[in-house]
């Protein structure tokens, strides 16, 4: 049998027929709703109003969550369709991934009934978009020594502070925010405890973020809260401290690592094709070694990000993830991915700096998706730590 250039190893071969299904629906989708708009987008730095309500109606929206309007799909096909979003751009992997696996996984999970009835089902449709309050301007990796602060006043609480980085910030109508609080702690560490936040509480600010020259398809904003007040029921009720907010960014990691496999093939398939097409000295590019070199290269890097991402979502599928094997994939397969954008890149020549093409454009997304969710170095310690037994974080 002919190898398929564009799956080297036949590793989806591996999939179901579910998700097969997954990765034809999406990856039709997206060629046709989403692929001849992103760089109209991208260079406006912004996204359209019913992109929430069509990924909604698809069913991309807090897809492998249970009940409430969710799909209930395994944490594998969730992947493909991580996949497959970035294979057009990082910024509408991170759209699903904040709604799906940020704050709609934090309702979820950590939330009252009363919560979930209240905004997942909207949320699933799309009709209710949220975001997720963590990182802060002096609190990235360390988000422990976060300044927000929620007292109590009465039954109520007040919220006081801000939050940076905010994907959807501007476009949501409910925020999952994490706040100190003068509780006593339940473990080691500060109290830390979540707020569901509607957007329009009095005392709620998001301003939209400017002049990004990465993942521009994306709205990101920075939110303030000036003696915003909650009811008392709006707190989560049984988590305490980082546990909290750090299993929901795991979520979002796991999808990041399979978006980087998408990205990834883009620059590839993208410089492939300009190779074949493009001639110089009297024959294509793709005839010289060098050209062949670089392509092989990406092949490699390429369809081993796509194993481990297959392999990461069946041990997830089966219950047996553990957190390091999440930073195991983020840190390899986007570093992968930006080593094949930028190969990508140079066999393009001076086309390639132009949004005409989309392999600049996937480069720039990366070095940011490189940095949230964790950052390179803390992905390092955080498998450090499992190497060894040794936490390295302090």
């Amino acid at each position: 049998m002919a190898i398929d250039p564009h799956d080297f190893l036949a590793v989806d071969g591996l999939l179901s027929t579910e998700e097969r299904d997954v990765r034809d629906t999406v990856r039709a989708f997206a060629a046709a709703e989403l692929a001849p708009h992103v760089a109209d987008w991208y260079d406006a730095g912004t996204l359209p109003d019913d992109l929430g309500p069509k990924l909604g109606a698809l069913g991309l929206l807090g897809m492998h969550l249970e009940g409430y309007g969710c799909a209930g799909m395994s944490a594998t096909a969730y992947g493909i369709a991580c996949r497959e979003l970035e294979a057009v751009d990082s910024g509408l992997r991170s759209f699903v991934s904040v709604q799906g696996s940020l704050a709609m996984y934090a309702i979820h999970r950590w939330g009252t009934e009363a919560h979930r009835e209240e905004w997942l089902p909207r949320m699933a449709t799309g009709e209710v978009l949220g975001c997720f309050g963590l990182t802060e301007p002096d609190a990235g990796s360390d988000p422990a020594s976060m300044r927000t602060r929620a007292k109590r006043d009465g039954d109520d609480w007040v919220l006081n502070g801000g939050k940076m980085w905010i994907t959807n910030g501007t476009l949501a109508g409910v925020a999952v925010v994490w706040a100190q609080t003068d509780e006593p702690s339940a473990g080691p560490g500060p109290a830390i405890r979540g707020f569901v936040v509607p957007t329009d509480t009095p005392g709620f600010t998001a301003t939209k973020i400017q002049r990004k020259l990465s993942l521009r398809a994306s709205v990101t904003a920075e939110l303030s809260f000036d003696d915003l007040r909650l009811p008392g029921d709006a707190v989560f009720p049984d988590v305490r401290g980082l546990k909290g907010p750090l299993s929901c960014l795991n979520e979002a990691r796991y999808g990041i690592l399979w978006g980087a496999v998408g990205a990834a093939r883009a620059c590839y398939e993208e410089a492939l094709a300009y190779s074949l097409e493009r001639s110089q000295f009297g024959k294509p590019l793709a005839s010289f070694q060098l050209s062949q070199k670089k392509l092989a290269e990406m092949v490699i890097a390429i369809n081993n990000a796509s194993l481990a991402a297959i392999h990461i979502g069946r041990l997830k599928d089966a219950g047996t993830l553990d957190p390091a094997q999440v930073s195991y994939g983020k840190l390899g397969n986007v570093r992968a991915a930006l080593d094949v954008s930028r190969s990508a890149r140079t066999m393009l020549g001076g086309a390639g700096i132009t949004l005409d093409h989309s392999i600049m454009r996937h480069m720039n997304n990366l070095e940011t998706v490189m940095t949230y969710e964790g950052t390179e170095e803390m992905h390092m310690l955080s498998m450090g730590a499992a190497i060894t037994g040794i936490r390295a974080f302090r």
